[in-house]
């Protein structure tokens, strides 16, 4: 259950005929009143006899009767409370009750006090209403509505437990402001795949990730052709700014912009700054010299993807054994891969990368306040993602796409247990979510890639493979019969071959490799250890020259199980990965 305490209102009236009227989709069935402070409150819903004026009057009564100097500019409140897309349809006997608890936990009208506001419950579709109050009481006085917001959540939670509801985790204040009815219609209405504000957070977390100055940042922004407002102090300091779609326009066909900060908290321009200049943000703000043209091109999306998947790696153990605030940082830092991968990613890959980086975006903000400069190699390798350009999809960019979905899965993993045990439920189930979206991205990224690995070990010579089973028992001899009985064990084979034939030790490689993080939770143990083993021998992630595939086996069954390479993320784990 979600309620969602509104900005405050100047025309009673002017509410009214939007809870009454038919919507701007004609969405609006049946409004009418199912409580209200007063059980002969008027009802222009049910009552032909009745207008809105009536119900307007009533509620503004206690206002009016203030003298004119006295009476709040602003006096018109509104809550709505929206059910759950799987929670059961509730009679208006429920919804009543909801409303009551609601106007009495926020301070509207608490329970016991006959001289509360006056307010009206009012109820259009089958899933939500909407409360009006004004918020002057009977007795003259300005409601106590300090942080109604939160004391809404508060009773929303106690209301899903009393009724059975799907139960949301409790907010803390960090999440990014939520799209308003009327910018979800408005996108529906022109067929677009998400409101304006959140198409704009995506634009806005793309220039961001990697990004070392507002210039860079700016520069990002005006090529995606988001439209820019900046606002300047008469110094000529930079305070702020706003973005705008050049497709979505108001009444008047102007551009619509938004704030950084109305978009999410940590894309105000003070916040960005402390990210790319640190705790002095705004004198290093203006005295940062350009660094276009100073730096080093990155040689390739493939080597790119390389040096991201070794980052992560590392971000792994800092997660494993680092103090809070460092790994705060690390968790913002990842959104930044994340937010880059999607952006270059190939089109096999990019539904599920864009939607993994759009919801991690909630698991990379809480009330830990991160210790920045410990977050720079990540913050690098963002960079080197995004100057590097998107990848085809296939041969080296296509298998190092799929070593560092990998990592990043694990990343992730790590980033939701942490959350997890820092009682942050939002951020937790957020990374937990962005785990799925990984898992389907590497099922489209790995199959080749391992499939050709696959073919590669079927047609080693017995002798060689038998090798490989005995590198594998000195190794972990605990998993090693696990490991010889699953279909991945060819690729597997395979890639300890290329390590031996690199003149490195594949028993020393393999050992290393299990030891760091466990095992035991992973589907497909070989499948995770051919890219740790290709990682850490600087061996090609795609073979160089792979023998074709067969699409099926002689049983009928695909060479690789690549959908099964990485298992549901639940929130009880134990390990800090599993998969």
């Amino acid at each position: 259950m979600i309620p969602r305490v509104h900005k405050m209102g100047t025309r009673t009236i002017g509410l009214l005929h939007y809870l009454y009227g038919p919507g701007s989709h004609e969405e609006h069935i049946d409004p009418h009143l199912v409580a209200a402070w007063d059980s002969l409150a008027p009802d222009p819903g049910r009552d032909p006899d009745v207008i809105y004026g009536d119900l307007q009057r009533v509620l503004d009564l206690p206002v009016m009767a203030l003298p004119k100097s006295r009476r709040p500019a602003e006096h018109v409140w509104h809550l709505s409370v929206r059910a759950a897309p799987e929670d059961p349809v509730l009679t208006d006997e429920q919804w009543a009750d909801i409303a009551r608890r609601m106007v009495a936990a926020t301070g509207i009208a608490p329970k016991g006090d006959s001289t509360g506001c006056r307010w009206a419950a009012v109820r259009h579709a089958d899933d939500h209403i909407h409360t009006i109050a004004t918020v002057v009481r009977e007795d003259g006085r300005r409601a106590r509505i300090r942080q109604d917001g939160k004391r809404s959540q508060a009773e929303a939670r106690q209301i899903e437990i009393d009724y059975g509801l799907r139960r949301l985790d409790a907010g803390d204040g960090t999440a990014a402001r939520r799209p308003t009815s009327a910018e979800r219609h408005k996108a529906e209405r022109e067929g677009r795949e998400r409101p304006a504000r959140e198409e704009l957070r995506e634009f806005v977390r793309g220039a961001v990730a990697g990004a070392r100055s507002e210039e860079e940042f700016f520069d990002r922004l005006a090529s995606a052709g988001v439209l820019i407002r900046k606002r300047v102090a008469p110094s000529g300091d930079l305070l702020g700014y706003k973005v705008a779609l050049p497709y979505d326009h108001n009444g008047g066909k102007e551009p619509v912009f938004y704030a950084g900060s109305t978009l999410a908290p940590d894309l105000s321009l003070p916040r960005l700054r402390r990210r790319w200049y640190g705790d002095s943000a705004h004198d290093q703000a203006r005295e940062a010299p350009s660094e276009r043209g100073t730096e080093r091109a990155p040689s390739g999306p493939a080597m790119a993807r390389r040096h991201a998947a070794a980052v992560a790696w590392q971000a792994l153990l800092v997660i494993d054994r680092g103090d809070d605030a460092v790994i705060a940082a690390e968790i913002t830092a990842a959104g930044e891969i994340l937010d880059a991968l999607a952006t270059t990613s190939a089109l096999h890959t990019r539904a599920e990368l864009r939607e993994a980086a759009f919801v991690f975006e909630r698991a990379t903000r809480s009330h830990m306040r991160s210790a920045r400069r410990h977050d720079s190699a990540l913050h690098h390798a963002a960079r080197d993602l995004v100057r590097s350009g998107p990848v085809l999809g296939r041969g080296e960019d296509g298998a190092t796409t799929a070593m560092l979905i990998d990592m990043a899965f694990f990343l992730v993993t790590a980033a939701a247990h942490w959350h997890a045990k820092k009682n942050h439920a939002q951020q937790a189930t957020a990374a937990r979510r962005t785990a799925e979206h990984l898992r389907a991205a590497y099922q489209a990224a790995a199959t080749a890639p391992l499939g050709n690995l696959f073919h590669h070990g079927r047609r080693l010579p017995q002798h060689r493979r038998q090798k490989q089973a005995t590198h594998l028992r000195t190794a972990v001899p605990q998993l090693a019969d696990r490991i010889l009985a699953e279909p991945g064990w060819y690729a597997l084979a395979a890639t300890l071959a290329d390590t031996e034939g690199a003149g490195r030790d594949p028993a020393a490689l393999l050992a290393e490799a299990a030891e760091r993080r466990e095992l035991d939770t992973a589907d497909s143990i070989s499948d995770v250890l051919v890219w740790r083993l290709r990682l850490a021998a600087g061996l090609p992630a795609a073979l160089l020259s792979a023998p074709p595939m067969r699409e099926r086996r002689s049983n009928g069954t695909p060479p690789v199980a690549a959908t099964s390479l990485l298992a549901p993320v639940t929130p009880h784990a134990s390990a800090p990965e599993r998969r």
